[in-house]
């Protein structure tokens, strides 16, 4: 039995896409880890990430906060909800 030039063609990138998804469909993605984190957090409903610039009622906020025990981060992230 002959096998025709295209039929080889589409037999190897068959295969070639089988290896590429793991032969379990799950393709093979950089991993989580592998990719560069955000730094995101959420509270209250509201999600921030990286650097969160703040306008001075806003820091005011945040230190008060701060002083009352909550989280710097947190304070950050619900702070920004002021007008």
């Amino acid at each position: 039995m002959q096998v025709s030039k295209r039929a080889q063609s589409l037999a190897a990138a068959a295969a070639l896409a089988l290896a590429a998804t793991g032969f379990g469909g799950a393709a093979l993605l950089p991993s989580a880890a592998a990719a560069p984190a955000k730094d995101c957090r959420t509270y209250s409903s509201t999600t921030a990430c990286g650097e969160i610039s703040l306008t001075s009622e806003q820091n005011t906020c945040v230190t008060r906060s701060v002083a009352l025990g909550m989280t710097e981060r947190r304070a950050e992230v619900e702070c920004t909800q002021l007008p």
